[in-house]
């Protein structure tokens, strides 16, 4: 590798916000602000059902493929590539669904596998069983949804699967996370996020709501964007805003360079 790349810098924005309950005109109406404000070229990323909040009545709130929501993103991700997930509606069944959405189109969708049954998630929502990995100007990324971070055999299955003849310098460099996770486990979200990086080597973007949800449950935010040597780029910020962080490629494969662990890895056990 020598420390090569030809891999532009990725200029990433975390819109963390408080989410209307249940109402997507509303949310949509939040989002439209912040976007204003965001250059072409760039990663958007908004909480996890970015829409409704957490709902779990998704028979009367879940978007589909024409709905009013996944139009208006299609029109808003003119050379920006939009991330975010929503109770999503497809021939009748529910998902806590991904999408990356770029010039009009999905770029990527990808089904929340590990549903939160504390909150009864899995009786309203169906699992999905497929990693996904796409690309966004030269970067290969991974998607989860927020209760998926706490297994950590599941995102390495995508890291490591995706990559070709089972070498290091194809793994994805970024792990995109997007959730609605409470206040009360905030010293969890921070620590398996910097896990997360530091096992695999990459970059870590997680965006949060913050307020209060239909349900009554906070939530402070503390989205943050952390290295692959497990320190911040973006240190965990609480209040509803718009932040930036450019991410550049050659550190990345500088520093995986200098500490092959990946190489190690057993490709095989995935």
């Amino acid at each position: 590798m020598n420390g090569v790349s030809s891999i532009p810098p990725l200029h990433t924005y975390l819109i963390q916000t408080d989410l209307a309950w249940e109402n997507a005109k509303a949310n949509r109406l939040r989002w439209e602000w912040h976007l204003k404000q965001i250059p072409s070229k760039s990663l958007v990323v908004l909480p996890e059902m970015a829409s409704t909040g957490f709902t779990m009545q998704p028979n009367l709130h879940a978007e589909f493929a024409d709905s009013d929501t996944m139009n208006w993103l299609k029109d808003k991700s003119d050379d920006i590539c939009i991330c975010l997930s929503l109770s999503f509606n497809e021939d009748g069944n529910f998902y806590n669904r991904f999408f990356a959405i770029n010039n009009g189109e999905v770029i990527c969708q990808y089904d929340k596998k590990h549903l939160f049954s504390y909150a009864k998630e899995d009786q309203f929502y169906g699992s999905g069983n497929q990693t996904s990995v796409f690309t966004y100007q030269g970067w290969k990324i991974v998607p989860v949804v927020c209760f998926d971070l706490r297994f950590p055999a599941w995102i390495r299955k995508a890291f490591l699967n995706s990559a070709s003849n089972n070498s290091s310098d194809s793994v994805p460099e970024i792990l995109l996370v997007v959730a609605n996770w409470p206040q009360a486990r905030m010293a969890a979200w921070d620590t398996l996020l910097k896990a997360r990086s530091i096992e695999n080597q990459c970059y870590t973007i997680a965006v949060n709501r913050v307020g209060l949800d239909g349900n009554g449950i906070k939530h402070s935010g503390r989205s943050q964007v952390v290295s692959f040597d497990g320190e911040y780029l973006l240190p965990p910020f609480e209040r509803e805003s718009l932040a930036q962080v450019t991410l550049e490629h050659k550190p990345l494969l500088n520093f995986r360079e200098r500490f092959p662990f990946l190489v190690e890895a057993d490709f095989n056990l995935f």
